[in-house]
């Protein structure tokens, strides 16, 4: 399985579209394996669902997400976790041990620039 979080540095970004990046997570049998990270090739409607679905990811974890990237994160059978914060590595742990729980909350202002917590 493949776990991306959209991320600014260590810490998981408050939006995932104004995100630096992806830090990317295999995971096998309860353990995070490969850790990498894929830079943000840009925001463009509809455009990142479909690059992650490219590049293999299973899960996308952010702070907070569009109503309408959700939904096509979702089509492209990817599962979508928001409402996240803190260390990277601290949040794939969570989810390994099953205690990530998704708020389900929706971005709606996008006038900011990744200051988006949900």
């Amino acid at each position: 399985m493949k776990i991306a979080v959209a991320s600014e540095g260590k810490y998981v970004s408050g939006h995932f579209g104004h995100c630096e990046g992806f830090t990317t997570y295999e995971v096998k049998e309860g353990e995070a394996l490969n850790k990498s990270f894929t830079a943000n090739p840009g925001h463009r409607p509809g455009f990142l669902p479909v690059f992650l679905k490219d590049l293999g990811v299973d899960v996308i974890i952010a702070g907070g997400m569009g109503e309408t990237a959700q939904q096509l994160f979702v089509q492209n059978g990817i599962e979508v976790f928001v409402g996240s914060e803190g260390l990277c590595d601290d949040i794939i742990q969570k989810y390994i041990i099953g205690g990530l729980k998704s708020t389900g909350s929706v971005c709606r202002e996008h006038k900011h620039e990744g200051n988006c917590n949900g």
